[in-house]
């Protein structure tokens, strides 16, 4: 953890936790190697599902061509938090109210999921679009994967069934429809696809060029040219190793060499949990110290309907033990007597699991004892059960070096 985060851990009451604790410095740090790393005809748009907090999105902010949403909400509170940035508009089952929203707010382009949807938006664009002003679609399918990349992926969107994208065989009638003339008031700029998430960077760049080669021959068919392809997001992060990050060296030099080859294309990405990820930490106390059964457990404040992910992925949180020296009360201390440790919630499930099997520092693990978990900077509050058992609700700390 930063040495910011460090102090923050340690100086809060037992009442101000738990607590997410965010480093903006490290975020920026983070977002500006990144984009170093991209070729300029590469747009990096953030997709906001992965944390939508203000005070990220700002700090984002001077590293990003745009920001993707996925709902009305998202798009309202977006729209308000960085009004200046490009919006990109997707995910599946929009309602036409939310449709309507998005072009009044002059959204630059929608990620359209499937015929109706197409003809609903072409219908409303309408009454909306202006004089003159055609609104921007990129085509969301969902493309064939390799078995490989199924198999290597934490999470996959396309390939298989599933409710995301387009079935490739309405592709060309949906490309003849935009492309001659049936739906004035929209215009096809280019194709979308994110098929799935926790790639490393050789296995994302083999799905980019494979859904580049795609597009290019679909346009070709049809005898346009394309604009743009957004290839997603979904680049990984491991849980097992905090350490580790995504190559994005290597996945911006790969960039390089595809854009290289279609000189006309503009190419998109849309990474979320990789952007913002490393610079959260959840903080928390621990409660009781118990055995059950030959095992351990440290029950901590808060749990799972603050942090999700590990019920939900099946893994293990990384965390780290402050040891906290004053004792304020009159009871004793409970304290850990063997060396691993599993770390679970407070809610009335066994299901509230934080992390298993944690080695206990030399200096060993009591009642009082901060529990800080990395990783905690994307898809931890805003994807969280948040009022099972009515719990107080956490806070946020924003630090920033600067």
């Amino acid at each position: 953890m930063t040495t910011a985060v460090y102090k923050r851990a340690l100086s809060l009451t037992s009442g101000e936790l738990p607590a997410y604790l965010y480093d903006l410095a490290a975020l920026r740090e983070h977002a500006a190697a990144v984009r170093a790393a991209l070729p300029d005809r590469v747009e990096l748009y953030y997709a906001a599902k992965a944390n939508p907090e203000p005070e990220i999105l700002g700090a984002l902010t001077p590293y990003l061509d745009g920001i993707e949403v996925a709902s009305g909400g998202e798009l309202a509170h977006v729209a308000k938090a960085v009004p200046d940035l490009p919006l990109a508009f997707g995910g599946p089952g929009k309602s036409p109210e939310e449709l309507a929203d998005a072009l009044a707010a002059g959204v630059a382009r929608f990620h359209v999921e499937s015929a109706r949807e197409l003809r609903m938006l072409a219908h409303l664009a309408e009454g909306t679009a202006g004089p003159g002003r055609r609104v921007g679609v990129l085509l969301r399918f969902n493309l064939p994967l390799a078995e490989d990349a199924l198999r290597g992926s934490a999470l996959s969107m396309g390939g298989r069934p599933t409710p995301f994208g387009i079935d490739p065989s309405e592709a060309d009638e949906l490309v003849r429809a935009l492309s001659g003339g049936e739906y004035p008031h929209l215009e096809l700029c280019g194709i979308h696809a994110h098929l799935a998430s926790g790639l490393g960077a050789t296995a994302q760049l083999a799905v980019a060029e494979s859904v580049v080669t795609w597009a290019v021959r679909l346009a070709g068919r049809h005898g346009i040219a394309l604009r743009e392809v957004n290839v997603g997001g979904g680049m990984a992060v491991d849980y097992a190793h905090p350490r580790a990050r995504f190559d994005w060296a290597a996945y911006g030099a790969g960039l390089a060499r595809l854009s290289a080859a279609h000189p006309g294309l503009r190419l998109r990405i849309e990474p979320g949990r990789a952007l913002t990820a490393y610079c959260g930490w959840y903080a928390t106390e621990v409660l009781e110290v118990k055995s059950s059964h030959g095992e351990e457990f440290a029950v901590v404040r808060g749990g799972t309907h603050h942090l999700r992910t590990p019920a939900t992925k099946g893994h293990d949180q990384p965390c780290a033990v402050l040891p906290v020296s004053d004792w304020p009360h009159p009871w004793p201390r409970a304290a850990a007597r063997l060396d691993r440790i599993t770390v679970a919630g407070q809610l009335c499930t066994p299901k509230d699991v934080l992390a298993r099997r944690v080695p206990v520092p030399d200096s060993g693990l009591r009642t009082g004892d901060r529990v800080v978990f990395a990783l905690a900077g994307a898809y931890a509050w805003n994807i969280s059960h948040h009022d099972f058992l009515m719990h107080p609700r956490p806070g946020f700390h924003f630090l920033d070096g600067g």
